[in-house]
């Protein structure tokens, strides 16, 4: 009997797996993978729970995979809500709940598509699912586990699917094909206090970090390329934590958030950063820390077999052309691209995060439709038209 993909997001909404806690949602999914005949590992690192599961052999020749994860963001005020955040109430055609837009359905409509493929028609090849409890906090210990597992283990997958929200106004409308890179870089600027009455007494280290903000913020990267939008910087805090007006304070700290396109990487743009903060350090006669971390570096899956393959499974199942982008931000997929390419498709996304956020109940049967279709075309080696009047 074909597995309902409304009914298993409802199941795994009802699970509270806020960021670290699994909350249950592994274990159902494992537990009806396993039914179906799937191989299952919890493959569980530093205490993030993280499940991968295969039906085939791992040799053989085609494996097709899905990527997800079941962790979401917090409730926020839980009064705010219309209804109770892990209730799974349906109504209107909508069915709410934290995590129903960003991932939950996702990973139903996948892991649905997957058990009816694999037991209505079992291919000659391998299916795989992995799927994090991870996505939503620090990133270390997820799907780059999963990821680090299948190296070790000798697992593979050929070509992956990411079922994050990419639609905008309907479903099928945009797919992702890449994502900028995404970079946070914290300047501390250290003067010497003293009294405002006796400026000459002190070195401010304010001026210097205005100056170095407007020299970063008036900088212009780049002006973007053929599949991604410009480069982007955006100071995002100064702090400096002085409550007395006649006090000149020794220190202030400034955070800046990056988003850059596949011009450049995150150690190019750590050494440009440092050149600004030396420069103004020398202008100013301050000295400049800088530390830096890079969430993903920018990538692109360019268009070819893979886009085409999700494309053509779309316009068959909604008649939608969907956009192939690169904005938002990031997600699991910068990792999942070191190990094969990756394809970003799943439903509208607007109201994830929110209060009341939620999924139309008609686009979880058309994901399931469509992931299903690509499983289809995959494994019977449809040769694959690059004329289906995608935009790029």
């Amino acid at each position: 009997m074909p597995i309902d993909p409304v009914d298993l997001t409802a199941a795994l909404v009802r699970c509270p797996s806020v960021t670290p806690e699994e909350g249950g949602a592994l274990l159902l999914l494992e537990q009806m993978l396993g039914a179906a005949g799937f191989a299952c590992w919890r493959v569980d690192r530093n205490g993030t729970p993280n499940l991968f599961a295969r039906w085939g052999d791992k040799a053989a020749p085609r494996s097709f995979g899905f990527n997800g994860h079941t962790d979401v963001v917090p409730i926020g005020d839980a009064a705010a809500w219309t209804h109770p955040p892990f209730s799974a109430h349906q109504e209107d055609g909508w069915l709410y709940g934290r995590g129903a837009t960003d991932m939950k359905s996702g990973v139903a409509a996948f892991v649905a598509a997957a058990v009816d493929f694999v037991t209505q028609t079992p291919p000659k090849g391998a299916v795989v699912i992995a799927i994090t409890g991870d996505e939503e906090g620090p990133g270390k210990d997820g799907t780059v586990a999963i990821l680090d597992w299948m190296d070790q283990n000798g697992e593979r997958m050929d070509i992956c699917i990411v079922g994050e929200p990419t639609s905008v106004s309907q479903i099928g409308d945009m797919i992702k094909i890449g994502r900028r890179g995404s970079m946070t870089a914290y300047f501390e600027v250290i003067g010497k206090q003293g009294h405002s009455a006796y400026l000459h007494k002190a070195l401010n280290p304010m001026p210097a970090v205005a100056l170095l903000a407007h020299r970063l913020s008036c900088h212009v990267l780049d002006e973007g390329t053929d599949h991604f939008d410009a480069s982007t910087l955006s100071v995002t805090t100064i702090d400096t934590g002085n409550a007395a007006s006649n006090v000149i304070p020794a220190r202030t700290r400034m955070t800046v958030n990056l988003r850059f396109n596949d011009l450049h990487s995150g150690a190019a743009l750590h050494d440009w950063l440092q050149s600004q903060a030396d420069t103004v350090a020398a202008q100013m006669g301050v000295q400049i820390t800088l530390r830096s971390q890079i969430s993903g570096e920018a990538f692109l899956t360019p268009p070819g077999p893979l886009s085409t393959l999700v494309s053509h499974a779309i316009r068959q199942e909604t008649n939608a052309s969907p956009v192939l982008s690169t904005t938002g931000g990031t997600s699991d997929a910068r990792f999942v691209k070191n190990h094969c390419a990756v394809v970003e498709c799943g439903l509208v996304g607007h109201r994830m995060h929110e209060v009341d956020e939620r999924v139309w109940i008609a686009d979880i049967h058309d994901l399931k439709r469509i992931y299903g279709r690509m499983l289809q075309s995959y494994f019977a080696g449809e040769p694959l038209r690059d004329d289906l009047g995608v935009n790029g």
